[in-house]
């Protein structure tokens, strides 16, 4: 699952940042019981903490932060490259040090810069990026949103990690209760993007990117990827097959997003319902596995809330 963490400050008020990220790195071990580091930029203006939870190259040469081979880019990074071996082919003359999806997001990032790696990127990811060259912070958020990513400014200071309690834990912040988010919790069961439960904290929405060169300007993030544009353009290409060549279509995409969200140097699983969803790609998993695929099922007593039969089946 992984933690990432970390804070930039005005150079006018430069503070040692190294326990501050130890503490806020220490609020996210939860995510990431693997490993733990931080890492403070020479001019002390920047930090970044990680918590590491290892799933692909579970050696040293994945832990994190991480820079670059050339020194200029330093990322702390949560989340997984799906096309991560494609992207690696297309780096010629890298000279890798190991084979963490990590190293091969920061060395595109070093070659193509943010933007054009976050068109090519296919994954589920959170992460902070330090360009040392030009003193500009990037944060940045997949197409879905499925990892998460909070941000704000502290007295002066930005600070953003994987969840609140590691903002929590910066010396500066005062929690403040914003009534609105929670009459919107009170409403929805949930507090919807970008707010969140504290004034002046906000959820980096799903597919956007922030550029800083201080933390205290120009602050709004910008879209990277667009839902409604994605579904209009398919809307413009209609698929013109016959309804067995739309079954065989889907199998196959089914296929590939299975195989590639299999990769792992660590046993893996699925949660399985017994519905149509989970039993599909359960299903497609073992289909390419020579092995068993472990499956996990949540049961209940009660007749009306039990799936266990149909998992079972």
């Amino acid at each position: 699952m992984c933690g990432v963490c970390g804070v930039f400050q005005p150079r006018f008020q430069l503070r040692d940042l190294t326990p501050v990220l130890r503490e806020m790195t220490a609020a996210l071990r939860h995510r990431g019981p693997d490993h733990s580091d931080v890492w403070v930029s020479k001019g002390g203006e920047v930090g970044f903490g990680h918590a590491r939870l290892a799933i692909v190259d579970l050696s040293e040469t994945g832990e994190q932060p991480m820079s670059s081979g050339d020194g200029r880019w330093t990322i702390t990074y949560n989340g997984e490259l799906y096309n991560c071996d494609y992207l690696r082919r297309s780096l010629h003359s890298v000279r890798w040090r190991g084979c963490s999806d990590t190293e091969v997001l920061v060395e595109h990032i070093a070659r193509h810069g943010v933007p054009e790696t976050l068109k090519r990127a296919k994954g589920m990811f959170a992460f902070a990026c330090w360009d040392t060259r030009e003193s500009e912070l990037w944060l940045a958020r997949d197409r879905f949103g499925e990892k998460p990513l909070y941000y704000g400014l502290c007295r002066g200071s930005l600070v953003f990690a994987s969840e609140l309690k590691a903002i929590r834990a910066h010396p500066d912040f005062k929690p403040e209760i914003d009534r609105d988010a929670l009459v919107s919790y009170l409403r929805f069961s949930y507090i919807p993007a970008p707010h969140s439960i504290y004034k002046g904290i906000r959820k980096l929405l799903p597919g956007h990117l922030l550029c800083l060169k201080s933390p205290m300007k120009d602050c709004n993030p910008q879209s990277y990827w667009s839902l409604r544009e994605v579904t209009l353009e398919g809307m413009n290409r209609p698929f013109n097959g016959s309804d067995e060549d739309a079954v065989d279509e889907l199998e196959k995409l089914l296929k590939e997003s299975v195989k590639s969200r299999m990769i792992s140097d660590v046993p893996l699983g699925a949660f399985l319902s017994g519905g149509i969803d989970s039993s599909t790609i359960v299903a497609l998993m073992q289909a390419q596995s020579d092995r068993p695929v472990d499956t996990f099922t949540i049961g209940f007593n009660e007749k009306e809330f039990k799936e266990a039969v149909h998992a079972k089946k």
